[in-house]
């Protein structure tokens, strides 16, 4: 994996202050617990506030290495001619990564910029990223809502989402994504939506629209936020061709 030069921040950031608040709790508790000579308690608390403290650090790991490293695998097969469209871009983590492999083509990032799902998001801030890590030139950044995409039908050949649609609090709303990402994906062009929870919803509404080529699975330890209970899963389809 090369160097980034960009800054990405964290992923759902009150997620993880709540695993290191709760590791930091449990911890004290199992202090207090032992001092007062009660080492059942004692027990008990330090082991739930070491394992709230491995959650927390699966966490930092992932928001901060393993996304990058996960994805820098899924997009090896670009050859440098594609238009990339990312849904829920953010800093630019996926959005960047695939700029970097692109050489004629051009890759596009749909976001509202909301700093709730991830830390010191704004398009400024990816915009920065991009000039840091060199491909400012091949990027274009929209503000815009994943369910109404203000793009021509059949505008990209790669769309990519990593960790962002299942932010959409209504099923249908989701399955709209899905629908404007099938729609503005060329005849023959590739999907890779990671995320969860929500990845066998994001299947149904593309077979819905009649797309056969599809496999979901487990991205693995490198993508769990906290834990197996909070891993990853990415949904790969081909459009059909005409």
């Amino acid at each position: 994996m090369s160097t980034r030069h960009g800054s990405y921040g964290f992923d759902a950031p009150w997620a993880l202050g709540g695993l290191l608040f709760g590791a930091i709790v449990l911890l004290a508790l199992a202090a207090v617990s032992f001092v007062l000579d009660i080492p059942a308690a004692g027990i008990a608390f330090a082991f739930g506030g070491l394992y709230t403290l491995a959650s927390a650090a699966s966490y930092l790991y992932t928001t901060r290495r393993g996304k990058f490293a996960v994805w820098a695998e899924l997009l090896e097969p670009l050859e440098g001619g594609e238009r990339v469209l990312d849904l829920g871009c953010g800093r630019g983590a996926v959005l960047l990564a695939a700029a970097a492999r692109l050489t004629s083509g051009r890759a596009a990032g749909v976001d509202l910029w909301s700093s709730k799902d991830q830390s010191g998001n704004a398009a400024a801030v990816t915009l920065a990223n991009a000039a840091a890590e060199g491909v400012a030139d091949r990027i274009d950044l929209v503000t815009g809502d994943m369910r109404d995409l203000p793009f021509e039908d059949g505008a990209f050949d790669v769309v990519v989402s990593s960790l962002a649609i299942h932010n959409i609090p209504a099923a249908e709303g989701r399955r709209q994504a899905i629908r404007e990402a099938h729609r503005v994906l060329r005849p023959g062009g590739l999907m890779l939506i990671a995320d969860f929870r929500y990845a066998p919803d994001y299947e149904d509404a593309l077979r819905d629209l009649g797309v056969i080529d599809i496999r979901r699975r487990d991205l693995g330890a490198r993508l769990w936020y906290g834990g197996p209970w909070f891993g990853t899963t990415l949904v790969e389809a081909r459009k059909p061709a005409l």
